[in-house]
């Protein structure tokens, strides 16, 4: 196409902050200088390159999933997911102690930081200061290297559980605490940025708010209004499902015939038990080399042949440097050019052991990105066409139910208590839906699990 073929341009510019403008009450705006692209102009060369794709029917769909996405995005901003600010203060309080008056620490969280600082015998220690608290575990002698949690549960000393207890409800309080609340929830909404697509694979991220990364400590402050409910739906096991009929593998599709996929496999006499299932599974979508995935894989090719080989091949790819793509047509980024260097010098006469070695780990880490790229993005891609669906079905119903909260494979509706179950069938409809408008009469089922509830805590 000629967009393909045309030189690089204002949509293939990274993404910049706006610049900071300090101005006075009575000063004139700054005026942007760059001339918007023609829409028409931008909409011809869209439709010739859709035209142009190996696979347009898949890239129309792609582009209608991803600008109902970015609608149901601004609409969830504006009609905000209901919380409330009493019940999310009483979870703080019961959580980390009384709120502080005029700075410092909540009393819970004040208590376990003068544990910890004496049983580190460091009375002047500030617990949130990671060179100083690295400091005082190396003097107490913790073999660590890092204050990561992982590193300090390793060891053994009287401070490990007071120190983990403390970084957990510092973690709660900086992310989501009585600040937070502040900032974020007004009128009774909470009210996050959503960024569609702004993960490589088009999974969704936040640009504020935090709302893809709500703890259950505070969940209960998402609340229905009175006389309304939340209906809250979640995919199980999706990408293995997606990775079923992508592949068009018949034995891995009769385990995603189950509610739940991985019990399907045990079911199959592939492995004992369901936890072997799931590693074995993510091991496969996630390219695992070591522990119990990788061990469990010799099983999980045997019985499931073209689903593995699927992702095989485009992890085979991504160590070649090639661009994979999703069901639907997104591409994966190229490795950069110091990638790219280092393969060639690791092939060059004279290359030592160790710049090989570095070279073939780099390799394989993005044959391991190409691997999940392919399933995780064809993921979002059923995700995007079921919220779409969902979208258009809850239009057409009394006192208007509407999306109030997605998180990859979860959506949650706020929907007045007599379209409950009106809205839980809905949401069950636009999930085959998708299914269907992506693989066609596939044999996989696209299980949900739904709870109509009154706070989020419920559904869990």
């Amino acid at each position: 196409s000629a967009l393909a073929l045309a030189p690089p341009g204002p949509w293939d510019a990274p993404t910049t902050g706006t610049a900071h403008v300090e101005a006075s009450l009575f000063d004139d705006l700054p005026v942007d200088d760059a001339e918007a692209p023609d829409p028409l102009v931008e909409l011809a060369a869209q439709l010739d390159a859709v035209a142009c794709a190996a696979q347009p029917g898949r890239l129309r769909l792609l582009l209608a999933a991803e600008s109902t996405g970015a609608l149901i995005a601004a609409e969830m901003r504006h009609d905000g997911m209901p919380w409330s600010v009493e019940v999310h203060d009483a979870l703080l309080t019961a959580t980390l102690g009384e709120r502080p008056r005029g700075g410092g620490r909540p009393t819970r969280l004040d208590a376990l930081a003068t544990e910890v600082r004496a049983l580190l015998d460091q009375p002047s220690l500030n617990p949130d200061s990671q060179p100083d608290l690295l400091r005082a575990l190396r003097t107490a002698g913790l073999d660590v290297t890092s204050t990561r949690v992982a590193e300090i549960r390793a060891c053994e000393h009287p401070v490990v559980e007071p120190l983990l207890e403390y970084k957990k409800l510092a973690r709660l309080l900086s992310a989501n605490g009585w600040a937070w609340m502040q900032a974020w929830v007004h009128d009774g909404r909470f009210r996050p940025d959503y960024v569609p697509g702004g993960v490589v694979t088009g999974r969704w991220a936040t640009s504020g708010g935090g709302a893809l990364q709500l703890p259950a400590a505070i969940r209960g402050a998402v609340r229905a209004d009175p006389g309304w409910c939340l209906v809250v739906a979640d995919a199980a096991q999706l990408e293995p499902r997606v990775l079923a009929a992508m592949s068009g593998d018949g034995a891995m599709a009769a385990a995603g015939q189950q509610a739940d996929l991985y019990q399907g496999v045990v079911d199959a006499g592939i492995v004992e038990t369901r936890t072997q299932a799931k590693y074995a599974m993510l091991g496969a979508i996630y390219g695992a080399t070591t522990g119990a995935s990788a061990t469990l894989m010799p099983q999980l090719t045997r019985a499931y042949p073209r689903a593995v080989a699927l992702v095989e091949a485009a992890a085979r790819a991504g160590e070649r440097g090639e661009v994979v793509s999703t069901w639907l047509g997104r591409s994966s980024p190229r490795p950069g050019a110091a990638w790219q260097d280092e393969q060639l010098a690791a092939v060059a006469e004279g290359a030592e052991s160790a710049e090989v070695r570095e070279a073939r780990r780099r390799r394989r880490d993005w044959g391991r990105f190409t691997r999940n790229f392919v399933v995780q993005g064809t993921a979002a891609e059923w995700a995007l066409c079921w919220m779409a669906s969902l979208r258009r079905r809850l239009a057409g119903m009394d006192g208007r139910p509407h999306l109030v909260f997605f998180l990859h494979d979860e959506v949650m509706v706020h929907a007045p208590l007599g379209v409950a179950d009106e809205v839980a069938a809905a949401v069950r409809d636009a999930a085959t839906e998708a299914g269907v408008l992506l693989f066609g009469a596939t044999p996989v089922e696209f299980a949900l699990g739904v709870a109509v509830v009154d706070s989020y805590d419920q559904a869990k």
